[in-house]
């Protein structure tokens, strides 16, 4: 019996070596044990994790037009200080149908900013001022490509429509309503350029004449000015090259007499007519 009791305790001892050993910081089932909690702390029931939906991953995205959709900006193909031959495109067919009135520059300044908004406010697209995707392939469709002239022409100022007058013979149709010179040889332009008139105190007579005498130098008898290449059309009146009017345009005016800018075409010019060559001045 003694031996029994010594058993009994043999086996109590390693039934409580094997229970302190079941305390460790790792258990047997390799996961690491809580600390006890803090005596008086609420203790923490166990949340489970619900897995969300496939559904419910994300957020719908917003659809175009709710507040904070993107919409993708559409691509600038020309603004303001843009400087390229498509400028100049833009510009010829802007002119054709009414929008531009110069002569293309390939310069996109804000003369030609303000004729796209107009081009853009009248076709009923945003008024921006810029040349987008949209815009440009509005445009395209509604004009034709530009020839050489229409890319460079002869004159700032577009030709007026030649007076019935300038349509036989050789002419230098001169409108005052387009400020243009026409050198036409029946009814083709052969030559264009742009001119400036006399003031409202000397204006430039209208009608039909013919030219009286030329002078390749020549300085006003009245004004003591230089008349180079005048030709000389109505007492002394004369179409002629004026320094004055390369230099200042259409701030200044003439004494009467039709005032070229363009010295090479007018020196051009006065090499080909001749004296009875007809001259029509007209709005």
């Amino acid at each position: 019996m003694h031996r029994t009791s010594v058993l009994r305790r043999s086996l109590m001892s390693l039934v409580a070596v094997a229970l302190a050993a079941g305390c460790t910081s790792q258990g047997t089932g390799g996961h690491s044990a809580k600390p006890p909690a803090a005596p008086g702390a609420p203790s923490k029931a166990p949340t489970a994790t619900a897995t969300p939906a496939a559904d419910d991953a994300k957020p719908p995205a917003p659809s175009p037009g709710t507040p904070g959709a993107q919409t993708a900006e559409p691509r600038v193909l020309m603004a303001e200080g843009t400087e390229t031959e498509q400028v100049r495109e833009l510009q010829a067919r802007l002119r054709q149908i009414g929008h531009f009135h110069r002569s293309p520059t390939a310069f996109y300044g804000s003369m030609t900013a303000k004729a796209v908004s107009g081009f853009q406010r009248k076709g009923g697209l945003a008024a921006t001022g810029s040349v987008d995707e949209t815009t440009w392939q509005r445009l395209l469709g509604l004009t034709r490509t530009p020839t050489a002239d229409e890319l460079r022409p002869a004159t700032t100022n577009t030709l007026d429509t030649p007076d019935p007058r300038c349509l036989k013979g050789r002419v230098l149709c001169i409108s005052k309503e387009s400020r243009t010179l026409a050198w036409m040889i029946d009814g083709t332009v052969v030559a264009a350029m742009d001119v400036r008139f006399g003031s409202e105190n000397t204006p430039t007579r209208e009608g039909t004449f013919s030219v009286g005498w030329k002078a390749k130098e020549w300085e006003s008898t009245l004004y003591h000015t230089p008349m180079p290449y005048a030709m000389f059309f109505s007492g002394g009146q004369a179409v002629h090259y004026s320094s004055d009017f390369a230099a200042r345009g259409y701030n200044g005016a003439s004494h009467g007499c039709v005032n070229v800018r363009d010295k090479k075409k007018i020196a051009s010019v006065f090499a080909q007519v001749k004296v009875g060559d007809k001259v029509v001045v007209h709005w």
